[in-house]
């Protein structure tokens, strides 16, 4: 006998339309206050409607009644590093003075198996606590902190992709490694985690600056010996930073080529900040289809520069939001998204006019839909998993009161994105199981997870 489904009564937002489309119209979202939500013991939603009809067609499901919340499709995260939690943060320098005095010291700290099993408790605990359900993870130079950060994942239930950071230049030594060893601990760990149960393996060089040739070479070896594998690192962040790639890649056109060059760049490839691309960069980027990940707060907290989205968009490049934890200022998409407002607003005429509903898809369907899972979540469709945040913002703090005296459901969803936080997100759904409840974490079993 099928199990009954449950059944959810929600007010609810969600972007299964892309609101940068050149036709897209209206408020660039959809809406329903009293939405019903059948969904399966396997966790796919299976009916979607008016509450009163889903409740006729399903009578003997038993019903949860969250409209007392709103409900969002679960947060995406395309970009943050697993090894860097305790360094947020860290204000007042460059991306490399940064890198320097903060970041690389602390990574190597994940060398130590307690001290990475440490970190990847913190970090995945502060995945769930900002609603984050789907992430592409930065991982460690450490092949067994990268085992202990999967399983960690797994514990929840995450849908996290991530894989080994390779580097054999530039780098403090611990971090280094040889093309020979990078591309058989990538195997390795592929071998063990890729495609079981919610997680996925990305190639993940560090950045062009500490990746030689040979080094990317090798990386284009393990893209082809592990199908499916997505493929992220950074390009075009800092100034300083471009000129050094392209005094260290002098036959290469460009950042982005020192990728192409090794065909690294398809339509599951991502790529960290690109705030100083070439319009020829950005050619070559839609060409591939691969995403550009916007992260606001570090672009903004390193003095990157501001992220020319109207150039993107125009150029038919793929953007998704990141936290780009440690440099970034904290896990909440949320943030990341009112950031991304923020950065457009002050570049006038030459910003892109966000919305709410243009934030609500940065932080949800386009990310899910540049890490190739936009026909399994990213919106709360039907044939879509149940993957899903409630938000219950505290009684009297300003979220909870801009939210009683929104004017319109547009007015309400950009609040959200203006006010909430981390202690706002009340419950957190992966694949139908709740993994968060009433701001407590729920670790779930592993078995029986199908993606």
């Amino acid at each position: 006998m099928t199990p009954a489904p449950v059944l959810y009564r929600v007010r609810a937002y969600d972007t299964p339309d892309d609101p940068f489309a050149e036709d897209a119209s209206g408020p660039g979202f959809r809406y329903d206050d009293d939405l019903g939500l059948a969904v399966s013991a396997e966790g796919v939603i299976t009916t979607r409607g008016p509450f009163a009809a889903v409740a006729a067609a399903h009578p003997l499901a038993p019903v949860i009644d969250l409209r007392a919340g709103i409900l969002l499709p679960g947060l995406v995260d395309a970009h943050a590093h697993f090894p860097q939690v305790r360094i947020i943060g860290a204000l007042g320098m460059p991306l490399l003075e940064w890198l320097e005095r903060c970041a690389l010291p602390e990574e190597q700290h994940l060398a130590q198996p307690d001290y990475a099993a440490q970190i990847a408790a913190e970090f995945v605990a502060g995945l769930v606590s900002a609603g984050t359900t789907t992430s592409l993870v930065f991982g460690s130079h450490f092949a067994p902190a990268m085992d202990t950060l999967f399983a960690e994942a797994s514990r929840f239930g995450l849908r996290l992709t991530s894989g080994l950071v390779v580097s054999d230049r530039m780098l403090p030594d611990p971090l280094l490694t040889t093309p020979e060893r990078a591309h058989a601990e990538a195997v390795d760990l592929a071998s063990r985690w890729h495609g079981r149960e919610r997680a996925r393996y990305a190639v993940t060089p560090r950045f062009s600056l500490s990746a030689s040739d040979p080094m990317l070479a090798s990386c284009a070896a393990v893209m082809a010996d592990v199908d499916g594998a997505l493929f992220t690192s950074h390009v075009n962040e800092n100034l300083t930073e471009v000129a050094t790639v392209r005094g260290l890649f002098p036959d290469r056109t460009g950042y982005v080529d020192t990728y192409d060059h090794h065909g690294l760049l398809g339509p599951l490839s991502l790529l960290a900040h690109n705030v100083h691309p070439l319009d020829s960069e950005l050619g070559v980027l839609a060409a591939r289809g691969a995403a550009v990940v916007h992260c606001p707060s570090s672009n903004s907290a390193l003095g990157s520069g501001p992220f020319r989205m109207r150039r993107h968009v125009a150029a038919g490049v793929q953007v998704a939001l990141g936290c780009d934890v440690g440099a970034g200022t904290g896990f909440s998409i949320f943030k990341e998204g009112l950031q991304a407002y923020f950065v457009q607003r002050l570049l006038g005429d030459d910003g892109y006019p966000l919305t709410a509903g243009h934030l609500l898809h940065l932080s949800t369907a386009a990310g899910a839909a540049a890490l190739g899972l936009g026909d399994v979540v990213g919106d709360l469709s039907e044939g879509k998993e149940f993957d899903a945040v409630c938000l219950r913002p505290p009684a009297g703090t300003a979220l909870d009161i801009g939210l009683r005296h929104a004017g319109s459901a547009e007015e309400a969803l950009g609040k959200v994105f203006a006010l909430a936080g981390d202690a706002d997100v009340a419950d957190v759904w992966v694949g139908g199981e709740q993994i968060a409840s009433g701001g407590f974490l729920r670790p779930v079993s592993a078995r029986g997870l199908s993606r």
